[in-house]
């Protein structure tokens, strides 16, 4: 199945155009009220949803929330056209731009260079992924560096962390933090070196709760905030370091948590409310290894050979 540009083409200005309609003075009284700040929230919601659709590999939904997404990307530009600060013309042009000079081994380093790179890098990739990557950085760290600084930057010494966008998951920031320090030699020389770092945020933790337990005192909270961070933060950078995504682990883990306690609602003879604690960690260790054992045993069925 290949794209066909002109169909696209003709598709996504008919969206261009129904969002126009649906802002326009007689048109739709609820997309009229909306804000930047009012819609954002839908934004995070249909990334998400996006998300959910690629691993559950539903990609009849995936078409859909694809375009719920795009809905997002069309209601700014619309909404950012009708206060005078650009159009969707001026989205797809940065867009087209910034793909053109960042691959100057498919589009040639004289279109990358009319596109605005003003980096000098090999375009002769030879099919290497890495090779594309050490490019694409390099030519991003050359656009950053032409900028003119965003209000209120000044000319201060720019961090190597800042690099680190702000505008994403917790956990993701995290990692990155940890991953772009570590390139500084900032870092634990072993996952195993995160062990006792997991033990010491953890005894902080306990201590500013217990202290919180005792005390009205509003910055008491904030302390254990502050110490909750700091274990996620430690727990964020042993993922990376044993090589698995934080964000992915706990997305799985909740998924089980799903599945387990749907099972003990399933299974109990009695409302979950009714039941003693000793009752509920029963049905849940009860739970957890039905769940285990049907998922080791359709394992097992999949790798047995088929005649």
């Amino acid at each position: 199945m290949l794209t066909d540009p002109r169909r696209a083409a003709e598709l996504f200005q008919q969206s261009a155009a129904i969002m126009a309609r649906l802002r326009a003075p007689d048109g739709c009284p609820w997309d009229r009220e909306q804000s930047f700040d009012t819609i954002r929230k839908y934004t995070l919601e249909e990334a998400y949803e996006v998300f959910d659709a690629i691993e559950r590999r539903d990609f009849a939904h995936l078409a859909e929330e694809l375009g719920d997404l795009m809905l997002q990307v069309l209601f700014y530009a619309e909404m950012a056209a009708n206060e005078g600060h650009f159009t969707i013309a001026e989205v797809l042009d940065h867009l087209n731009r910034k793909l053109i000079r960042r691959h100057p081994h498919v589009f040639g380093e004289e279109a990358s260079r009319a596109a605005g790179n003003e980096a000098v890098v090999d375009a002769l990739v030879e099919g290497s992924a890495a090779k594309v990557l050490r490019n694409w950085e390099e030519i991003k760290a050359a656009e950053k560096a032409s900028k003119p600084a965003a209000p209120g930057e000044g000319n201060e010494q720019i961090s190597r962390l800042d690099t680190v966008q702000r505008a994403m998951p917790a956990l993701a920031e995290a990692a990155k933090l940890g991953s772009k320090a570590a390139k500084s030699g900032f870092d634990w020389p072993h996952w195993r070196d995160l062990l006792p770092k997991l033990t010491e945020e953890t005894a902080e933790l306990e201590a500013e709760a217990a202290a919180a337990e005792k005390s009205v005192d509003p910055a008491l909270n904030a302390a254990v905030e502050a110490e909750l961070g700091d274990l996620l933060f430690t727990v964020v950078n042993l993922g990376r370091h044993l090589g698995v995504d934080a964000e992915m682990a706990l997305r799985g883990c909740n998924l089980r948590f799903r599945q387990r306690f749907r099972e003990m609602e399933l299974t109990s003879e009695k409302p979950l409310e009714d039941l003693k604690p000793e009752e509920l960690e029963a049905l849940w260790t009860k739970a957890k290894k039905k769940l285990n054992d049907l998922q080791s045993q359709s394992a097992y069925n999949a790798s047995e050979p088929r005649p």
